[in-house]
Parts: C-alpha cells; structure tokens; sequence
C-alpha cells in the first residue's frame, strides 16, 4: 500500500487547508484511515481516523470542531479539512492506513504510512 499526502502550506492564523492523501495498491474501502501530525522532538500525535466499513470518525479534543476527516472511495482519497488554524497546529501531517474495521489514536496501530506534509500556520 502506497500513500501520498499532498496540500499542506503556509496560511494565517484562521484561515483554512485541506490536505490530501492517495491510497494505492490495496482497496481504499478494506482500509481504516487516520491522520497524525508531528513537531520537532515530540511525539507523532494522533489528529482524526475513519473507520474502514461505517465511515465512522473520532477527532482529538485539540480539533474537535475545527477539523473533519472524510474519503471518496471512488477516487481512493482521504481528506482533512482544516478550519479556524492556530498556530499550535504547525506540524507535519502525516495519513495512516491499517488493515482493520475500527480506527486506531496510536501511531504503532497503523500498518502504512504517508511522506508528511508540512504545514505551517503564522500568527
């Protein structure tokens, strides 16, 4: 399986991206998904996930209602809005992919793993 994340920048503090990731190699609808973010010497932090068969998502208290994760099976993606941006949400973001039904907010539970993509949010 192959993922590759694209769509990160530089924007103002409240403004918007939406990131991107290509899944190939494995059907898109026999994976969970997630998205993880990752500072300079900290820990990759868990952002979203969606669930491989309901669609179900779960968000991390610090995106609740700013971020949404979805997919469009038809063109393999998976997607991660990003509304109202801080500052504290600089990081590189990463997609995940994991051979199970449920999702998963640990790194070490996905099986597959994006490059990153930078994103960088001024005041």
């Amino acid at each position: 399986v192959q993922l590759q994340a694209f769509g990160g920048g530089l924007v103002q503090a409240g403004g918007s991206l939406k990131l991107s990731c290509a899944v190939s190699g494995r059907t898109f609808s026999s994976l969970a998904m997630g998205w993880f973010r990752q500072t300079p010497g900290k820990e990759r932090e868990f952002v979203a996930a969606i669930s491989r068969n309901t669609g179900t998502t779960n968000y991390a208290d610090s995106v609740k209602g700013r971020f949404t994760i979805s997919r469009d099976i038809r063109k393999n993606t998976l997607y991660l809005q990003m509304n109202s941006l801080r500052p504290e949400d600089t990081a590189v973001y990463y997609c995940a992919a994991r051979r199970s039904y449920g999702t998963s907010t640990t790194s070490n539970g996905y099986n597959y793993w994006g490059q990153g993509t930078q994103v960088t949010v001024s005041s």
